[in-house]
């Protein structure tokens, strides 16, 4: 199947893939997204396609159904106590690139070098550039599942949860809080997600550890703008922050990759 779909017109086959795909999820009974959503969530997985073929779009898709899935545990119990998402967890155009925009950025990047538009300059440079940006892709959506999950489970189980700038106790849900469970469920899922990437050949077994540790670095950074900076402007969104999330989580991984190449290379 995937190499019918490999040998032809990878744009096409993207865009005919994720077509039948995005109907079957528009068919389900549980609603993953609305209306618009599905047709920006077919925007993404096409350029993703077309660029990073099915190893970049199996990533994505591990993380949407992921995401998708931890987003509804204790869905009802959440809703009572108002800290539940918006629509019941369907995802809108906002929520597509408020948690893929870096990935896409890194995929359109991986895009331009495939595409021979860097093909004049050297050659080992090229293939650094390239391996970073994989590395941020994977490492982009491993600290927003992190950030997902931990948020998720810390709501739905959380039995202490703390403002982590204070460590001062808080109810579940306030912007910043952490917890235990939450924490440990935001580390499995980044591990999960690098694991993927390693697995389908976007980044090495090295580069599973930077994922998780720059998914680490992220998501409690992301914590802290929450609970200093998010209530005083009006404009960092929760999908703004979730931007500031990933392109953090992927710059912290290429860096770290970067310094230990320089390093020991």
């Amino acid at each position: 199947m995937l190499s019918l779909i490999d040998s032809a017109n990878p744009w096409l086959a993207g865009a005919g893939l994720n077509a039948i795909l995005l109907g079957l999820v528009w068919i389900a009974p549980k609603k993953l997204l609305t209306p618009a959503g599905l047709f920006h969530a077919w925007l993404l997985g096409v350029l993703i396609w077309g660029t990073l073929g099915w190893q970049g779009y199996v990533v994505v898709v591990f993380y949407f159904l992921v995401g998708s899935g931890v987003t509804r545990i204790g869905m009802a119990q959440k809703e009572i106590e108002g800290i539940a998402e918006k629509r019941s967890g369907a995802r809108g155009p906002e929520n597509v690139w408020g948690s893929a925009l870096t990935g896409a950025l890194c995929a359109l990047g991986i895009g331009v070098i495939n595409f021979g538009f860097l093909a004049s300059s050297p050659q080992f440079l090229v293939s650094s550039l390239q391996s970073l940006l994989l590395l941020g892709y994977v490492a982009s959506f491993s600290t927003k599942l992190s950030d997902t999950c931990a948020s998720e489970v810390g709501k739905a189980y959380g039995k202490s949860t703390f403002l982590i700038t204070t460590l001062q106790p808080v109810p579940r849900g306030t912007e910043g809080a952490v917890s235990l469970e939450g924490t440990l469920a935001g580390v499995v899922a980044s591990v999960a997600i690098a694991l993927i990437g390693w697995g389908v050949g976007l980044i090495n077994l090295l580069g599973i550890g930077w994922c998780v540790l720059a998914a680490f670095i992220a998501t409690n950074l992301e914590s802290v703008i929450g609970a200093t900076l998010q209530s005083k402007y009006t404009w960092l969104t929760n999908e703004v922050v979730n931007i500031l999330n990933t392109l953090i989580g992927a710059i912290a991984a290429m860096l770290f990759a970067w310094i230990w190449t320089s390093i020991f290379a």
